[in-house]
């Protein structure tokens, strides 16, 4: 009987908070047109700001603008009227988030936001309030009750607000042409970011290439296989033009055949026409293509000239970067 008490609880905490963001669909208006017009033409960054529990939601929209595509940071009112006000330029724009729209830090903010010339969109459950009035564009993200049963504790109205800061930043970002490959790029570390790394964030460069030339012993090709630590190496003519390839797998198969690694060169035995890959192409694509193959390395040629070998990239860079 209390496991479900709880649960009914806990139910109707879900539903309070479900209520107030599904309210927030009616009062989408022209106001939000406006934020999003303000926010689309900022020049610099979006600076948001709120005290309390409208603080922590702010400091939420602002990751979230930011890992979007949209330069933003957190001001905290109190430190704004003391000092960092000065963080904020002509060319940024301002959200604002209080509840009651009368919170007294963020007002003192107002006259500054003014004088400086900044546009102000302000999040508030109280769409007549002093902070609404000053406002370029004010969103209601006021909530009919709180989830909190005695009404004091910010619970659906910090969800509202957050929700709506959400509607803005993803509309935002879809107005932009945010891509995926813009998302990945601002979260390097993230899953997203690993699988459309390409091809040339990973590969082996330079130095690092393991080449000999057709005219080399196989001897001496073992060496410079060996060398690399790559499991295999290219084989280039005297142009430096990309003719084949030998593998570790090969030196041994041709050792156990008895082969002699002392006359014959590697011209010889290398297999032409070895697998390549672009390196604009995902590195998730290489590692495709690796699996279908049952290789563990990859050219990697220039796509206009597949000849001209631009690196080498093996199974273990794509594993060692969580690709896969």
């Amino acid at each position: 009987m209390m496991t479900g008490h709880l649960m009914d609880r806990a139910a109707r905490v879900l539903a309070v908070e479900a209520e107030g963001i599904l309210a927030l669909r009616q009062r989408l208006d022209a106001n939000f047109v406006r934020a999003v017009e303000i926010l689309r033409e900022t020049q610099g960054k979006v600076v948001v700001t709120g005290m309390g529990k409208s603080g922590l939601i702010g400091r939420k929209i602002a990751a979230t603008l930011a890992s979007t595509g949209t330069p933003a940071f957190f001001l905290h009112p109190a430190e704004g009227i003391h000092g960092d006000i000065g963080m904020i330029h002509r060319s940024d724009a301002v959200i604002v988030l209080s509840n009651s729209g009368e919170t007294e830090e963020v007002l003192r903010l107002v006259p500054v936001f003014k004088r400086i010339g900044v546009p102000l969109i302000v999040l508030t459950g109280n769409p007549t309030s002093t902070l609404a009035t000053h406002a370029d564009a004010v969103l209601d993200v006021g909530v009919r009750e709180e989830a909190c049963p005695l009404g004091l504790a910010p619970t659906a109205s910090t969800t509202a607000a957050l929700a709506m800061g959400d509607a803005l930043a993803v509309v935002l970002f879809e107005e932009k042409g945010f891509s995926a490959e813009d998302f990945a790029l601002l979260h390097p570390a993230g899953a997203l970011g690993r699988k459309l790394l390409n091809v040339a964030d990973l590969m082996h460069t330079g130095e690092a290439i393991p080449l000999v030339g057709q005219d080399m012993l196989l001897k001496d090709a073992l060496f410079t296989i060996s060398a690399k630590r790559l499991g295999m190496t290219g084989v280039v003519d005297g142009d430096g033009r990309l003719t084949g390839i030998i593998t570790d797998g090969d030196v041994r198969r041709l050792m156990a055949r008895g082969t002699d690694i002392f006359t014959t060169t590697a011209g010889e035995v290398m297999t032409a026409n070895p697998k390549r890959i672009a390196p604009t192409e995902l590195a998730a694509a290489a590692l495709l293509q690796m699996e279908a193959h049952a290789i563990t390395s990859l050219l990697v040629c220039d796509p206009a000239d597949p000849q001209r070998l631009l690196g080498i990239l093996h199974v273990h860079d794509l594993l060692k970067a969580g690709v896969g």
